[in-house]
């Protein structure tokens, strides 16, 4: 389990696509240096969070203050990490502990989807970034993970816990609809900016990194088209199953009427719940 703060912005030394040491185990591995602050207490095993993503320490050497971590197939195609390049700097965040502070939310290091940044605009000594889910046949589609982002909500991007500022209605769309702006930003596709992919599929949110934070993570170096990584609130996902478990659960062994033709799930559980409180009446 993570908070989201991120602890230290440090590069990739070396990346092995086919690693065949002990360490490597014959698969992708990435070398992250300049860790000699987080690397104190570390052992082979530990998890570590790069950009995001939860990994296992596999290698390290807290005196050069370096780690190497394995990197999964799965874990290639549903983040950022194998885009990366040697040089690059990445977000990294030990396991928290239990008498940890939590400044941040509660994060998994698992990495739901990727979003593209599609603009980066200077707020005073702030910055706001908007940013679009991405679309991939290897990744959820947005309208699925879309209930999950609520304005002033959490959000992890590459690892760092930030503060939702506005999203995109339940229904899809650009945040900027309506307004000439938002023709030609970065991270629209051909066939999105034609109107061929249903609007519920566009789903955008936009954060503000303060000036503290731009200096402490990687995400404001990115520049508008870049990819960054997302995990959406644990806390959403649990309580958005409940509804969906609870509008399914039926006491006359099957949904009647109107039930059947409805597929919103929290339509289905209020009208349930308030013809039981009148049945009971």
């Amino acid at each position: 389990m993570f908070t989201g703060i991120v602890e230290t912005l440090a590069p990739i030394v070396d990346i092995q696509a086919m690693d065949k040491s002990t360490s490597g185990g014959g698969g992708y591995s990435m070398t992250i240096g300049e860790c000699a602050s987080i690397l104190s207490d570390c052992h082979i095993g530990d998890s570590i969070c790069v950009n995001g993503t939860c990994l296992t320490v596999t290698e390290f050497d807290a005196a050069a203050g370096t780690f190497k971590i394995g990197v999964a197939p799965e874990t290639l195609r549903r983040t950022n990490l194998g885009d990366l390049k040697v040089g690059d700097g990445v977000n990294c965040e030990r396991a928290m502990q239990a008498h940890t502070r939590f400044g941040g939310h509660f994060v998994q290091g698992h990495v739901d989807t990727t979003a593209v940044i599609r603009s980066v605009v200077p707020t005073g000594n702030a910055l706001t970034l908007c940013l679009r889910l991405s679309r991939s046949a290897e990744l959820p589609q947005p309208s699925t993970l879309s209930p999950y982002l609520i304005p002033k909500g959490y959000v992890t991007l590459d690892g760092a816990s930030l503060t939702l500022i506005d999203v995109s209605p339940p229904q899809g769309g650009r945040l900027d609809e309506g307004h000439s702006a938002g023709a030609g930003l970065a991270g629209e596709t051909t066939d999105e900016a034609g109107g061929a992919v249903e609007p519920r599929e566009v789903v955008e949110f936009s954060v503000m990194l303060i000036k503290h934070t731009q200096d402490a993570i990687g995400l404001s170096r990115k520049m508008p088209g870049h990819k960054v990584n997302v995990e959406l609130d644990m806390v959403g996902k649990y309580v958005h199953r409940a509804v969906l478990g609870g509008a399914a659960a039926t006491d006359d062994g099957g949904a009647g009427g109107d039930e059947a033709s409805t597929s919103d799930p929290l339509t289905v559980l209020v009208e349930r719940t308030v013809r039981r409180v009148l049945a009971e009446k």
